[in-house]
């Protein structure tokens, strides 16, 4: 069973995605992309997209991510993350979906 982690992404930024997504101005600040397991998406919305709209909800295989996926702690939420140290190859992407969309039907 493929294991999924969830990246939240702009639709015009994902939209100019090529072979790889570099990550948002966040994510290049932090040194790392910001995923979240399917648990972990209501928070994740509510903390640091509220009021947003027109947002992708990407579904990436978390294996074919390999030894640049590392899980970290967060003090502030308790719990680990995945945090990918590089690019992400859209050749790991599932599905890309609206977040509306993806909560409702994923």
């Amino acid at each position: 069973m493929t294991e999924l982690i969830f990246k939240i992404v702009p639709r015009t930024e994902w939209e100019s995605v090529g072979a790889e997504y570099h990550g948002s101005a966040h994510d290049k600040a932090d040194g790392f992309l910001h995923f979240s397991t399917a648990p972990q998406l209501p928070e994740t919305l509510r903390r640091y997209y509220a009021g947003q709209t027109d947002l992708m909800l990407v579904a990436v295989d978390a294996a074919a991510l390999g030894a640049a996926l590392k899980w970290e702690h967060s003090p502030s939420r308790g719990e680990d993350f995945p945090h990918l140290y590089g690019a992400l190859p859209t050749s790991a992407v599932i599905w890309a979906k609206p977040v509306t969309d993806a909560i409702v039907a994923p």
